[in-house]
């Protein structure tokens, strides 16, 4: 049986909430899967995905970057309440790393094997949390923003890496894969780089309908990033454990 609750945190002052899902018919610790949110905040989405997590037998952990139920209705509003984070990625990098402490100490959680996961500016975040916490087992950026910190030049990443791309996706610019994928193999990860033909950003999103600002929903193209993600947890969490003393 699912189970599901959200739990208080802070960061600055700001009260944050994340949302957390997990199979309470199994016992003992497991993986935990991290969720970053797209610009508008932790969404219904993202709590969707918490569940599905935990349907997959890991703990689902919807974090929240932005305060207790704030949430953006429209592009002005959303870019709002991102641009802060993106602008002070230490501070951006700050609260990916107190989601993660505050996943990894749930009792249902194993902290030798958390992950996360992202949607657009979320998996900015994601990545951003590889690159500054070593005990990150793997990221998996969706559509996500790629454009790397000017606070941060990590010499290693350890975390496993998938980025899922709409290769038609307007907003990311040209240059960001390669630069990416460079910085990547400099830093010694294990990363994989999936291009999907014509997607456009969101291609996971069902709300996704904006053609003209570039964001539009792929059934096809979300159905197979889903399962190129669910392979790639499986493997990375199998691997940690078999590699555990």
């Amino acid at each position: 049986m699912i189970k599901t609750t959200t739990i208080d945190y802070a960061h600055g002052g700001i009260g944050l909430e994340a949302y957390v899902a997990w199979d309470e018919s199994s016992a003992g610790a497991r993986p935990a899967v991290l969720i970053a949110h797209m610009w508008a905040g932790r969404v219904e989405f993202c709590c969707q995905w918490a569940r599905d997590m935990a349907r997959a037998g890991y703990v689902g952990f919807a974090l929240d970057l932005y305060g207790k139920g704030v949430i953006g209705s429209s592009i002005e509003e959303n870019r709002r309440l991102m641009q802060p984070l993106i602008d002070d990625r230490g501070l951006l990098q700050e609260r990916m790393n107190l989601a993660f402490e505050t996943a990894a100490g749930l009792p249902q959680v194993d902290r030798t094997r958390i992950a996360a996961i992202g949607f657009c500016f979320g998996g900015l975040c994601v990545l951003d949390l590889a690159r500054c916490n070593r005990e990150l087992a793997a990221a998996v950026s969706f559509h996500g923003l790629l454009g790397a910190p000017d606070n941060l030049e990590p010499d290693r990443i350890t975390a496993r890496i998938l980025v899922l791309h709409g290769d038609a996706d307007p907003l990311v610019a040209a240059e960001e894969p390669d630069a990416l994928r460079r910085e990547l193999t400099q830093c010694e990860a294990d990363w994989q780089f999936i291009h999907f033909g014509h997607a456009v950003h969101a291609f996971t999103n069902p709300q996704a309908n904006d053609p003209d600002f570039g964001t539009v929903y792929d059934e096809r193209t979300d159905r197979r990033a889903r399962r190129y993600a669910a392979e790639f947890l499986d493997e990375v969490f199998a691997e940690v454990r078999d590699e555990a003393p």
